[in-house]
């Protein structure tokens, strides 16, 4: 099986960490591509990076589809242009905070988010309760670190994410970290081996979980929300993405 792993934003340094982590967890016989889209912001953090960010997914997979992909896997954990996506793939699709989010839930009571900024706090809470996950996501945890922080060497930036998985342990009553950054992928097993509970990385949870939808023979559902987009005209510079 083929899956294209999505980064939305443009940083390909972060792309390639990310590749690499999908591909140490690949099963024998998956392909795994990591791709950034030719356009969009090099970080997303808050909604308007999030809504730009979305074109580029959607030309990504629009591509996909025409290169024989069977799914794929939106490597940001504000899963921006999921649905969108669903309603043009052929395939499953995947987005990283959904996949994290229900996997901790398999293996732990209850779970905490560490993420990068604190304008993303409320974007992260909209996405546990859209997923049903707010019972189980104990509390969606911020810092002062930007994106682009995780990918300076010698920044200050893991020591920091590390505290705050440690504050998670001892005040939230959670029992499993869910890391909220797919540039965070890197840092799984230190941050077990610091705090001694489970760790979950987004994209290579979403990895497993598109390898075995993809097994299993099931696509999206084309019968109510995720309807193939409605043929109309689109103007502009929209024109190219006017649907088939």
């Amino acid at each position: 099986m083929k899956i294209k792993v999505i980064n939305p934003n443009t940083t390909l340094s972060m792309t390639a960490k990310i590749g690499e982590a999908a591909a140490s967890v690949a099963a024998p016989g998956t392909e795994v591509v990591a791709v950034s889209p030719r356009m969009g912001p090099v970080s997303i953090e808050g909604h308007y990076d999030e809504a730009i960010s979305a074109i580029g997914v959607i030309d990504e997979v629009r591509r996909g589809e025409e290169e024989g992909f069977d799914g794929y896997l939106i490597a940001c954990f504000d899963d921006p242009g999921l649905a969108a996506a669903r309603e043009i793939a052929k395939g499953p699709v995947v987005g990283i905070a959904e996949a994290a989010m229900h996997t901790a839930s398999y293996i732990s009571g209850g779970f905490t988010v560490v993420a990068t900024l604190h304008r993303s706090r409320i974007i992260l809470e909209h996405l546990a309760r859209a997923y049903g996950m707010d019972h189980k996501c104990r509390k969606v945890r911020t810092t002062s670190l930007a994106v682009l922080d995780l990918e300076v060497e010698g920044s200050d930036a893991q020591s920091v994410i590390f505290e705050e998985c440690r504050r998670a342990i001892a005040e939230d009553g959670s029992d499993c970290i869910v890391l909220g950054c797919a540039g965070m992928a890197d840092l799984v097993a230190a941050i077990h081996k610091e705090v001694g509970v489970p760790v979950i990385d987004g994209v290579t949870a979403g990895v497993k979980v598109l390898e075995g939808l993809i097994g299993l023979g099931v696509t999206t559902s084309r019968l109510g929300g995720y309807a193939h987009p409605l043929k109309k005209t689109y103007i502009g510079s929209m024109a190219q993405y006017q649907p088939d």
